[in-house]
């Protein structure tokens, strides 16, 4: 019953859509995932659903080695956790999983997120306002806002992870698993 990482995935594709966040945000990183194992074969969030169009999105199941990824400037976090937060965490996201159909990317949150409004939509979320709401979930931590006002900028700030890497995604993901991250600048 040892303890195991998880990781936060922050990203930026460089889109058009994401550097319209970016105006706004003034932040480095415009997108969160959640991923359960040091490979990234299992990494979740709400974004796209066709990566050519940003309003088709919902529930996803990331590929990070291709589409958008491929060029993507990331930092990732760890974390560590206890078998039991797992679980809570996997249930939350398989529940969703079995009703992707019916789950939306929230795209109206978006907006009054810039807004400063909170808004939750039943189900639906952005990707910092779905990692949040796992995070939540699996007791890790407790945000003292309105989870649809979590920024990926947020999620960095949780003073309880460990930066573990940032640079560009495709150049960690070349290597063979690693088990620790180098940290560039």
């Amino acid at each position: 019953m040892g303890r195991k990482k998880v990781y936060l995935l922050l990203t930026d594709t460089g889109t058009i859509f994401t550097r319209m966040i970016k105006l706004y945000t003034k932040k480095p990183y415009n997108h969160a995932s959640i991923a359960f194992d040091n490979k990234f074969t299992e990494v979740y969030s709400f974004g796209r659903k066709k990566p050519r169009n940003p309003f088709i999105g919902g529930f996803v199941n990331e590929d990070v080695r291709k589409g958008l990824f491929k060029n993507a400037r990331c930092a990732i976090y760890s974390f560590e956790v206890t078998d039991e937060q797992i679980s809570s965490m996997k249930y939350f996201i398989n529940k969703i999983d079995n009703e992707k159909h019916l789950y939306r990317y929230n795209l109206l949150g978006l907006i009054t997120f810039i807004l400063n409004k909170p808004y939750q939509r039943k189900r639906a979320y952005f990707c910092s306002e779905f990692v949040a709401r796992v995070l939540n979930e699996g007791k890790i931590i407790e945000f003292q806002k309105p989870l649809s006002l979590v920024s990926p900028h947020d999620l960095q700030s949780i003073k309880t992870i460990e930066l573990e890497f940032e640079g560009q995604l495709a150049d960690l993901l070349e290597s063979d698993a690693p088990t620790m991250y180098p940290i560039v600048s």
